[in-house]
């Protein structure tokens, strides 16, 4: 029996309150992806330096970002996750981000009140303590630095508001919708 394609049969939502399909939870070194089209997850690499993701990491289904792949998710929560949950959040801006496909915005968000009501009173990344905002932009500048091949051709253009990331996860909606 097959299993349910995450990429192709999970609603993408809204810009405002969407999906989010966990790859990795909080504190892994393990890099897993998404089969798109396979429909299966994988590990693509243990992270070449010691360090783990300070999130969980995951992306929208049924969308198509300016790298080629699904829109990205640095999702904040109360406990990690696990691979393969389906999360509803909403978004409090992005990291605005390219590698070696492209663009690659980060949407920043929380979960929706039902979820875990502790976000409620967050509506922006700038609400993060300073602390966690650095923390956020020195991982997704320094996680692929063992890389070479990768890390050279990363470029951080620090975040994004919450109508910025709206408008992007539209843009991965349309585009989605183009592709597919």
């Amino acid at each position: 029996m097959k299993g349910i394609n995450l990429y192709h049969e999970v609603s993408c939502g809204t810009p405002d309150e969407f999906n989010v399909v966990i790859d990795l939870p909080k504190g892994s070194a393990n890099k897993v992806e998404y089969d798109e089209e396979g429909g299966y997850f994988k590990l693509d690499r243990v992270l070449h330096q010691p360090t783990f993701y300070p999130f969980d990491y995951g992306f929208i289904p049924q969308t198509h970002a300016g790298d080629g792949d699904a829109t990205d998710v640095c999702l904040l929560l109360t406990h990690p996750t696990f691979t393969g949950c389906v999360v509803k959040a909403r978004a409090i801006g992005m990291i605005k981000t390219a590698d070696q496909d492209g663009d690659d915005a980060k949407i920043i968000a929380v979960p929706v009140s039902k979820v875990d009501p502790r976000f409620d009173e967050l509506t922006s990344y700038e609400q993060l303590p300073k602390h966690v905002q650095e923390e956020f932009l020195l991982f997704f500048k320094e996680y692929k630095k063992l890389e070479k091949k990768k890390y050279d051709q990363i470029v951080i253009n620090g975040f994004g508001s919450v109508d910025e990331a709206k408008a992007e996860i539209t843009a991965s909606i349309e585009a989605y919708k183009a592709k597919h």
